[in-house]
């Protein structure tokens, strides 16, 4: 099976050094299997997407070097993939409608410091109301009816622990899926056999584990990495005032250089 990786950025902003190195990761990691990188857009937040963040992506993403192998596949076009996923898992009786507000939210969600903020399935068999509300699932249920599970992670087996994250949203107020649903959706529907990603979504697979099973899709093996950090030992993101490739690349930076510092474990 040829070794298929991809990179889905968001087009929400400017990529920066953080996303440079997680996009040459996947990319090597697929070239250096004589595989295929793949570059989607994760485009379905309507509020927050934007086309011109897009032609910055490839702009970037070029200025790195780095080529992928056909189109690039937009999620925004793939809605009704994902409402066919959504209406086989409520036919399953797995998801619940959640009529909570982001306040009322953030309170049921609050845990103690180090702890994992969970939600308590506070609308878990609430009755049916006319009001604006996400799709969540039943995670109990569902591990429930899909056993012991588990994945690997560099090669190693990591026993699967879907309870831990809750009842998770698959299709959110104001779009049709979240994150969780899509991506593993279209990892299927691309073929993709490894899935090259931050560590930061480490916890986020064992819910993607158990839509895989719940849906009979292909497991792909995953590669975590690291996360680049600045010299201050902060993550390297928009947030923290990381610089974007598209002001390093405007300023006249060298991408190449850019990309060959990053595969030597160092920054530029």
């Amino acid at each position: 099976m040829t070794v298929t990786t991809r990179f889905a950025p968001s087009p929400t902003g400017r990529l920066h050094m953080g996303h440079a190195f997680s996009a040459i990761t996947a990319h090597d990691h697929a070239r250096a299997r004589g595989g295929r990188f793949l570059l989607r857009i994760e485009d379905i937040d309507g509020t927050r997407s934007r086309a011109e963040h897009v032609e910055t992506i490839v702009a970037d993403l070029r200025w790195l070097g780095l080529a992928w192998d056909g189109d690039m596949v937009w999620q925004s076009a793939r809605l009704d993939h994902y409402a066919a996923a959504l209406e086989r898992l409520r036919a399953l009786g797995l998801l619940y409608r959640c009529y909570c507000t982001r306040a009322e939210i953030a309170e049921a969600m609050s845990a103690p410091h180090g702890a994992v903020a969970v939600y308590p399935g506070t609308c878990r068999g609430a009755p049916r109301r006319d009001a604006p509300h996400c799709w969540r699932i039943d995670m109990a249920a569902a591990v429930a009816r899909c056993g012991d599970l588990s994945w690997t992670d560099h090669g190693g087996r990591v026993a699967n622990e879907a309870l831990a994250q809750g009842d998770v949203v698959l299709a959110r107020k104001d779009a049709p899926a979240s994150y969780h649903l899509a991506v593993t959706i279209d990892d299927a529907a691309q073929g993709v056999t490894d899935v090259v990603r931050g560590v930061d979504l480490f916890e986020a697979t064992h819910v993607h584990r158990v839509l895989q099973a719940l849906l009979g899709l292909p497991v792909p093996r995953w590669h975590h990495h690291a996360l680049l950090t600045g010299a201050d030992g902060q993550r390297l993101a928009k947030r923290h005032g990381a610089p974007t490739l598209a002001a390093l690349r405007e300023a006249g930076v060298d991408g190449a250089a850019v990309a060959a510092a990053l595969r030597a474990g160092r920054l530029p």
